[in-house]
This record gives C-alpha cells, structure tokens and sequence, in this order.
C-alpha cells in the first residue's frame, strides 16, 4: 500500500497520514507502532527476528510488511551498531517520497554513514528520551513517549517537508519536540542518559562481590543509584561506545572531581566535602521541573505502611481525600519488618496540610 494522497494540510505542510513502516520491533519500535496504530495509520513490520514481528502483530502493533507496500514513513528502530547501514538500507528500499528517522541514542554517527546517500535529503534523525530497563516487544506501550522530550536532529540536508513528517510522528505519539543539531544533541544526552548510566552501573558494580550482611542494610537510596544499571549490558556498552568522544570529556571532568572527593575524605577536609556535594545540590535543582517547567520547592512526606492487603489504596484514598497533588511516589521496603515505607513527594507550600490529613487518619509518619 502506498501514502494516502492527503499527505498535506490545508496550507500545504506535510503531513503524516501512513503507512508507517517499523524496522526493529522491539521495546521503542514497538511502541512507536502502538502509538501510530491507536491514532488510526496503518503500520508495517521488519525485524531480522521472525518472532518478534509475530509478537508484535500478536499485539496489534500492525502486520509484516509485503513488498508492494510503500510506506510514507518508515522508523529505523535497530542496535546503535546497525543503525547507519539500517538506515541506508531503508532509504535505498522506500519509495522515492518515502521519509526514514530513526530513533536511536546517537545521531552524529548515523549522519557520518548515511551523508553521502543521494536521498540523504529524505533521512532526518530522532529519539526519543523514553524507555525502560526491559527490552523487547512484550515491554511495550503506546503511552510510552506521553510526555517525554523526543528530540529531531536534522542534518544539513534534511528537506523542511521530511522534518515536518517527523515533527508529526512525535506529536502523534504524544512527545514533546526538542530540535537540536546532531552534535549538540549527542553532547547533551552524554550529560543526562549515557554518563548517568555508566555511573550507575560502577556503583551497582561494588555491590556484586559484598557480604550478604552489608547487602541487609540496602535502602531505597542505593536502589535508586542502581536502577538503570540493571538494563541490557550489551545494547548499552553499543550506545555509550557510539558516543565515545562526548563520553570521554565528560569522564575526565568526573575523574577530576572523584580525584577531589578522595583527597577530601582521605584528608578528613570537611569543607572540602561539603563543596563537593553543594555543588551536587545545585546540579539536581537545575533538572528541569513536572512538565519542563523550572524546579519547585519539594516536601517529601514519609508514610509507614503495613505489608497488607489494600493499606497501599487506602493510603491514596485518605492522601486523595486532602486534595493536595502528589508529584512523585517511591516505596521502600524495611528487610527487617512487615511494613514499607512510600515517600510522597509534594509541593512544600502544601505539605502540612496532606501531613494533617493523614495524622488524623491514623498514619504512622516518619519525620
């Protein structure tokens, strides 16, 4: 099937009306097939595994694609390793007018190996800041980007028609556009996703050879630390070795300041140490606020829950009924007791008034 001929709006900007074709179906391609199959457009399955594209139609997320259709769009949705070749591949492949993107972590190097294809003015590079520790197509959801900043990176002869193509898939599957160049979209997610995850993975590292008895004092801080170190260690040594030059900056400017931190604790310099982790202060309170907005005094509002059946609701319910929203919620489970301990996160200027709420109530709160 081809692109339905109402492909432009009524100013004459394209627009995306299908089929979409997904190459790569798992986590992310997935999702993104969900998405555009919820909104009504026809999608087309590849993957080099037969099994994930059953999966996938097994889902609803669209069918196998057959070599008469022709999409408008088609999602390179592939390992970093396989992305340039996987994108020539496609351009090669579609249809003349036939968009590509991709939504891979890194964009410099796919642009470096799909620069000098002559339909390079049809390929314009995406991805989006979504996804979980899990993989496949089973994980997937059509709410996965609701929210999420996806960034489009452009190359230099990128067409204004196939950026709008992409720009539409990206609303389509509720994210929010970030335009950036390549270069500066690979220096930023080295910053905020590549070096962070690395990090975490070093942590998580220490622990695997620990005693079982240090092990029982693990709290929610660790867990924390240690999330996404939990992820899929061959994809990811594939997107952080894609992004070596950003990466390495970034992890001289990290040495220099693990240098610091040894010295200050070897030296017992206090005022050192608290230098260090002022500064850390000041790195998380420029993360940018619910919704992209700028940072909001929180309060974190400690409840003790017992281990039972329905105490986790009827907490919600008796918070709900204090009618102060909550921002976040984490659960912390005591090893050594039958109870949890859920930390709600809420706007500082109402956390008296959710505390109260619950005290009446009869909640344990944990000050």
């Amino acid at each position: 099937m081809t692109a339905g001929t109402d492909a432009t709006d009524a100013e004459g900007n394209a627009r995306l009306v299908g089929p979409v074709e997904i190459v790569g179906t798992g986590l992310i391609g997935t999702s993104v097939a969900l998405a555009c199959q919820k909104a009504g457009l026809e999608v087309l399955l590849t993957d080099a595994e037969p099994d994930h594209v059953r999966t996938a139609t097994g889902l609803g997320a669209g069918r196998e694609r057959q070599p008469a259709d022709v999409p408008q769009l088609v999602v390179v949705a592939v390992p970093p390793d396989h992305l340039g070749d996987a994108i020539r591949q496609a351009l090669d492949a579609a249809g003349p007018d036939t968009v590509v993107t991709d939504v891979g972590s890194v964009k410099e190097a796919p642009l470096r190996v799909v620069g000098d294809h002559p339909s390079a003015s049809r390929y314009v590079g995406s991805h989006p800041m979504a996804g979980t520790e899990r993989s496949g197509p089973l994980t997937a959801s059509a709410a996965l980007f609701d929210g999420r900043p996806w960034a489009i990176t452009p190359g230099p002869a990128a067409t204004s028609s196939a950026t709008r193509i992409v720009e539409s898939l990206i609303e389509l599957c509720g994210g929010v556009v970030v335009r950036l160049s390549p270069s500066e979209h690979d220096r930023a997610v080295a910053r905020t996703s590549h070096v962070p995850h690395l990090m975490s993975a070093l942590v998580a590292g220490t622990l695997a050879g620990a005693a079982p008895e240090h092990l029982a004092l693990s709290g929610q801080g660790v867990r924390d630390v240690t999330r996404v170190a939990g992820g899929d260690a061959r994809l990811y040594s594939q997107i952080i070795g894609g992004n070596a030059d950003a990466v390495a900056a970034l992890l001289i400017e990290l040495r220099d300041r693990l240098d610091l931190a040894a010295e200050a604790v070897a030296s017992r310099d206090r005022e050192g140490l608290a230098s260090l982790l002022l500064q850390g202060n000041v790195g998380t309170q420029a993360i940018p606020g619910k919704h992209g907005g700028p940072p909001r005094p929180m309060s974190v509002v400690r409840v003790v829950v017992p281990d039972h059946h329905g105490e986790l609701a009827r907490l919600f319910s008796d918070a709900g009924d204090s009618e102060v929203n909550i921002e976040d919620v984490r659960i912390d489970h005591d090893p050594g007791r039958p109870v949890g301990l859920v930390e709600l996160d809420v706007d500082a200027a109402h956390a008296a008034e959710l505390v109260g709420v619950l005290e009446a109530r009869g909640w344990s709160l944990q000050r």
